[in-house]
């Protein structure tokens, strides 16, 4: 089980670093245009970006406190912050009728579900 949360680990944070990062340095008319990328009209351009920084430093705590041995409960305490970023990200899209991105949000909550729970009690 250690194995697998560190690989769930790691690929959520590959995928949260690279949404981070993007909506930290693509200009908000930018990220509506890409797939998905219709929920930025609901948001201001501070948001979009204090969203991107919560998922970069989110990737980062998936990872490094565990890696490095430093505070390694930051890990799944990370990861019970990724569950309610995509809670806020389900409700967002709920809203908006947009029924198909819920499936990648569904997924991506379970994920980081099972490192949070595989962290706390393991």
């Amino acid at each position: 089980m250690n194995t697998a949360s560190w690989i769930i680990a790691g690929l959520l944070a590959v995928a949260f670093l690279a949404s981070g990062a993007a909506k930290l340095v693509l200009p908000k008319e930018k990220l509506a245009t890409l797939p998905g990328g219709a929920w930025t009209e609901d948001f201001s351009a501070g948001a979009i970006k204090a969203i991107g920084t919560v998922e970069v430093l989110a990737a980062a705590g998936l990872v490094l406190p565990a890696a490095l041995d430093v505070a390694p409960v930051l890990m799944p305490l990370a990861a019970l912050g990724v569950v309610l970023l995509m809670v806020g990200a389900m409700i967002t899209h709920l809203r908006r009728h947009e029924s198909r991105v819920i499936a990648a949000n569904l997924a991506y909550l379970a994920l980081a579900g099972f490192v949070a729970c595989a962290r706390f009690l393991g």
